[in-house]
């Protein structure tokens, strides 16, 4: 973790440096004036979508915390949706570029379930049931895939395995 915020400083340098080539060669092929009003029309409408993204993430939490659900989904899909708009919303083509496509409907469904398997790797199971419901468990009679069955299992007792769910489309 302290590793990771050490580069931080780093990734953006690298940004920088790279949203002032692309806005170059934006601005070579249609002209410093268009890449510029591109680079401000983004960065409003970044803003705009900040405010109505962080409202929508803050009620879709509230309805879900008042009807007993578990918030994760709802929390995962306002932090995709305010990453995307705050990438809008920072000055430049690709930050600009990347922050659409995190508001993109598929594209966000897509982040969400990553974003929602890493938050579940790194939390408790107990914690992660609390947060995004229980997990879905399939149940397979026989003997286990990767082991050899070596005892009986005690009466009662299931084999089965865990499957992490697919994200839905």
């Amino acid at each position: 973790m302290r590793r990771g915020l050490t580069l931080i400083p780093l990734a953006v340098l690298l940004t920088a440096i790279v949203e002032i080539i692309v806005f170059a060669l934006v601005s070579w092929q249609i002209g410093i004036g268009w890449a510029a009003l591109l680079v401000i029309a983004a960065s409003l409408t970044g803003g705009y979508l900040l405010k109505r993204e962080g409202i929508r993430a803050w009620r879709g939490f509230r309805d879900a915390a008042a009807s007993g659900r578990p918030p994760g989904a709802q929390v995962t899909d306002g932090v995709v949706g305010l990453a995307g708009a705050l990438l809008l919303a920072i000055p430049g083509l690709l930050t600009g570029l990347v922050g659409v496509l995190a508001l993109v409907p598929p594209v966000r469904r897509l982040v969400r379930a990553r974003v929602q398997h890493a938050v579940e790797g790194r939390v408790s199971a107990a914690a992660a049931g609390d947060l995004f419901g229980p997990r879905r468990v399939r149940v397979r009679r026989g003997a286990p895939v990767d082991e050899p069955v070596v005892a009986t299992p005690p009466s009662g007792a299931i084999e089965g395995e865990i499957i992490e769910p697919e994200p839905r489309r």
